[in-house]
């Protein structure tokens, strides 16, 4: 299976879309093959620089072939690219407090005080 991948394998991108199919060359499957030796699905966070590089360029160099449905098993897959929105820290307004809340709150702690 692995002589299929390198003479033959292709890369799947998780997008928005579905996903789409990059052909790399030979130097660059064995590359991505090294990359997903023990996994087939990788997020993009894990992945370094120089395999982001890669993938970027091919994506810039429009390499995407199609695989229909019947014929997905015609190539094979070298490895799945998850392409997960990063995650983004929710910003919460400042609360200010309550005008008529201090008093009662003042009141609470002395009547516990002389309890």
């Amino acid at each position: 299976m692995w002589i299929e991948k390198l003479t033959d394998g292709v890369l799947e991108l998780e997008t928005p879309i579905g996903p789409r199919y990059l052909q790399p060359n030979l130097a660059q499957r064995a590359c991505l093959m090294w990359t997903f030796r023990n996994f087939f699905s990788l997020p993009q966070q894990v992945l370094c620089t120089r395999e982001l590089r890669l993938i970027d360029r091919l994506w810039n160099e429009n390499k995407f072939v199609s695989l229909s449905a019947d014929g997905a098993h015609d190539r094979p897959v070298i490895g799945r690219i998850e392409r997960r929105a990063p995650a983004q820290a929710e910003v919460l307004p400042i609360r200010k407090p309550v005008s008529g809340a201090q008093p009662a709150v003042a009141e609470q702690s002395q009547e516990a005080a002389s309890a």
